[in-house]
């Protein structure tokens, strides 16, 4: 079962400033100069979700985040997690030759599956991951139904027709 996402015109902008930022690079342009004001600090964190017998995980891929900075809720059968990576220096600002890190706020949502209870959620954070896990709904478990063939039966080959 395919999960439902709701759709946020931002991401679309951004995976795309993304793959140019990459074509760029690719032909010896630098982010910077001109490209500098449009650089973003939006992160987009990596997302997966998963039934694992009777449970159902959601793992966000959240590196360098500080788990206080990370806020989940759920509304209207949709989760958001929602949060923020700072950037930190405790010397003078670093002259960087190449910059991939993306420091600032984020913001993802999924469509949980029909009859999950947010209060079954559990969230735990280790190694730079969040996984939220909760017991699968009875009514998002994959259901077998066996589909009777109506109709008639095979054609039987005509046997071979003798003419008088």
């Amino acid at each position: 079962m395919a999960l439902l996402e709701k759709w946020n015109p931002s991401r679309d902008l951004e995976r795309l400033r993304h793959e140019f930022d990459d074509l760029l690079q690719r032909f010896g342009f630098e982010q910077g100069g001109v490209f500098k004001e449009l650089q973003s600090t939006s992160l987009r964190p990596a997302i997966e979700s998963y039934a694992d017998g009777d449970k159902f995980i959601i793992r966000v891929e959240l590196p360098g985040v500080d788990p206080k900075d990370v806020d989940i809720k759920v509304a209207g059968g949709v989760l958001t997690v929602k949060g923020s990576r700072e950037e930190k220096h405790e010397t003078k600002k670093p002259d960087f030759y190449r910059r991939e890190f993306r420091y600032g706020s984020f913001e993802r949502s999924m469509t949980l599956p029909e009859g999950m209870k947010a209060e079954d959620l559990k969230a735990t954070f280790h190694d730079g991951v969040l996984e939220l896990t909760s017991p699968m709904p009875k009514e998002a478990l994959p259901k077998e139904v066996k589909v009777q063939i109506q109709g008639g039966e095979a054609k039987k080959p005509e046997a071979d027709k003798k003419t008088p």
